[in-house]
């Protein structure tokens, strides 16, 4: 089927108003559900060819996460689509107000390779849950896992309801030239611009899930050991492929050695001595990223791993040191398994070197003390993030998930999902039993003398 003839019957599919029920949405969230549960195995066999994940990491990254997501908008469903009500000022007397979500429409849901089934289906969820239609474009990189989500999500949902569209740039192209109500992104900050872009000239509201550099402050303060253990975690997992990835540390000079040390003493714990033969070792999605990672490796001081497998795209877990801020590695997101480090002497120099740089998408502190936390949140801006930890702000339902500036624009999860995917109309229901005459012309002196009163 053509993409504009797509788009044209989700449009008249949407006009009969099906997708508006509450019974509905619920019904093809419940189906979405068991379609994931069902695929499960095809799944994690399609991950495996892409990215080389393993069964454990494609359910906790993947498949646990969206069958949560989906689970939350099943259970609060109801709640979300509620009128809520508002206020009503003298002005409005007599009379109530309150604010109605609606469906934005027919929606467009473009997401990447490296979350491939995550990112894909849990702002499907949002957009079900919120009473639109959607048409789904998966990355061509994860071509398996395209596969598996076209298969599925076309033998569960009618196409004029839900439908998918693969391909490269020629289909990336044609879909951004057609008119939707929301176009929901996620990939990178320089495809994001285009998506922009295209979106302004049919002014569609747009969520751009995006990334960037995401710094790691680790100050002398803190639990060294535990730092270095959750940050190799967030760092390695999916193969550093992940947009709130550690992408490099900012640490205390006087401890740089220690953290260090812990660091590859993780890397050996959770992979083995040599991660590239270890089968639950993730590889880089494709020859093009491999070899860009290479690259960005060059000329710099490796103190843990460095070495690569060309013919499997694998890079071991590595740890550059002396890393200078003006270096390739520092101007764009690394995303892989490698971890710049750099040192300050004083907290106040890590504040600012965050401070000059484009706002990233997630931000980590590990720290012990309450001020430096109260300094680094007030005067750093990013879209979220942990303290003493990383990446783990993605999992939970009750917070919303976003970037701000170069890292993004809009937020989804939870409650945040069917927002993002809905227009919240303000309302005012009048009475007809009154009209109070005060603003009709013409506007007397006393009208006046009371108006001014009331506004006051």
């Amino acid at each position: 089927m053509a993409i504009k003839d797509m788009v044209s019957n989700q449009r008249d599919y949407y006009n009969t108003g099906s997708t508006k029920n509450y019974g509905f949405r619920k019904e093809a969230l419940k189906k979405l559900y068991e379609a994931v549960l069902s695929y499960e195995d095809e799944i994690k066999e399609a991950l495996y060819k892409d990215l080389n994940k393993s069964g454990a990491e494609s359910y906790l990254t993947e498949i646990g996460v969206t069958l949560k997501e989906i689970k939350y908008l099943i259970k609060h469903l109801k709640k979300f689509m509620k009128r809520r009500k508002r206020k009503t000022e003298i002005a409005n007397f007599p009379a109530k107000s309150f604010i109605s979500p609606h469906p934005y429409g027919v929606t467009l849901i473009m997401s990447p390779w490296n979350y491939p089934i995550y990112l894909t289906l849990a702002p499907l969820a949002g957009a079900i849950a919120a009473g639109n239609t959607a048409v789904v474009k998966p990355s061509n990189y994860s071509s398996n896992t395209s596969d598996i989500i076209e298969k599925m999500l076309h033998e569960t949902f009618d196409k004029e309801y839900i439908g998918v569209v693969k391909g490269g740039r020629e289909e990336n192209q044609d879909l951004l030239n057609q008119k939707f109500d929301y176009i929901f992104f996620t990939g990178s900050t320089t495809v994001g611009k285009i998506v922009m872009e295209k979106a302004s000239k049919n002014l569609t509201p747009i969520s751009l899930e995006l990334g960037g550099k995401s710094p790691t402050i680790v100050t002398k303060d803190a639990n060294i050991d535990l730092s270095a253990k959750r940050i190799i975690f967030g760092k390695l997992i999916n193969t550093g492929q992940t947009c709130v990835a550690p992408d490099y540390v900012l640490i205390d000079e006087d401890v740089e050695e220690e953290f260090i040390g812990r660091c590859l003493q993780y890397i050996t714990d959770f992979f083995g001595k040599d991660p590239l033969e270890n089968e639950n070792y993730g590889k880089i999605i494709n020859k093009k990223h491999f070899e860009r990672l290479v690259g960005l490796m060059e000329d710099q001081e490796v103190v843990v791993g460095g070495k690569t497998d060309k013919k499997k795209h694998k890079i071991e877990p590595t740890i550059l040191r002396n890393v200078s801020p003006e270096s390739a590695i520092m101007q764009e997101e690394i995303f892989g398994p490698i971890l710049p480090i750099l040192t300050y002497k004083e907290i106040n120099e890590a504040i600012s070197f965050v401070q000059a740089r484009p706002h990233p998408l997630a931000l980590y502190l590990f720290t012990q003390s309450r001020r430096t936390i109260d300094n680094v949140l007030n005067q750093c801006q990013f879209g979220g993030g942990c303290i003493n930890d990383t990446i783990m702000q993605v999992a939970s339902d009750y917070l919303p998930f976003g970037g701000v500036g170069d890292s993004g624009m809009g937020a989804y999860h939870g409650k945040a999902s069917f927002d993002t995917f809905s227009h919240d109309r303000s309302i005012i229901k009048k009475s007809t039993l009154i009209d109070v005459p005060l603003r009709y012309q013409p506007l007397s002196d006393m009208k006046m003398k009371i108006i001014k009163k009331v506004l006051k």
